[in-house]
């Protein structure tokens, strides 16, 4: 093979691998973005608000100013064109079987079922998006969807911020409580579950 030959055959061998590497995840999200529409919401989901509401379907949405913890991963997932709340009602209506019956529910319901967080780890691991839930800093990427139990049996969730506390822990975007806020809480509470949508 000539030398020009050769290299070309490395530089597209190069090239294949770089645009690989810089594929999107999952539904096609990118987590980078991922991360600065969930950071977006902090200063403006100022409140948190778990009572029940009729939503629109598809792509329905309580007040943008108020929510719960599964809302800013729902938000942020949406100006990527990824409805939460239809993926998750579609698969619940085909595979409800397969989902928590914590609340009595008989069937799925559109308002608020991808607003659970049991509902939410479900369907990130029928997806295929579950992964071994890390224990050190390094195992949690920008973007990744992490969850945990916050005691009694209440649930909360959060996504993976690029920016890290002075210990080297990297912030959490999420709602627990006072609106989105960026915190360093990771390791706060135990984890109940590490997805990454790849």
């Amino acid at each position: 093979m000539r030398p020009l030959e050769t290299h070309l055959k490395a530089w597209l061998v190069v090239g294949a691998w770089a645009l690989m590497a810089s594929k999107p995840v999952g539904w096609g999200v990118e987590a980078k973005r991922l991360v600065e529409d969930a950071r977006a919401q902090v200063g403006v989901t100022k409140g948190y608000d778990a009572s029940y509401r009729k939503l629109r379907y598809p792509e329905g949405d309580v007040p943008l100013e108020t929510g719960v913890c599964t809302d800013v991963i729902i938000r942020a997932l949406r100006q990527q064109k990824v409805d939460l709340q239809k993926l998750v009602h579609e698969d619940m209506v085909a595979n409800f079987s397969r989902y928590p019956k914590n609340w009595g529910a008989k069937g799925a319901d559109s308002n608020i079922d991808h607003r659970r967080v049991p509902n939410l780890k479900t369907f990130f691991k029928r997806r295929g998006f579950a992964i071994p839930t890390g224990t050190r800093a390094e195992d949690f990427l920008p973007g990744d969807i992490v969850t945990w139990n916050l005691g009694g049996g209440i649930g909360h969730i959060g996504i993976v911020s690029d920016q890290k506390a002075p210990s080297g822990t990297p912030l959490i975007i999420h709602n627990i409580g006072s609106g989105t806020q960026e915190e360093d809480m990771l390791f706060q509470f135990p984890r109940t579950g590490h997805y990454r949508l790849r």
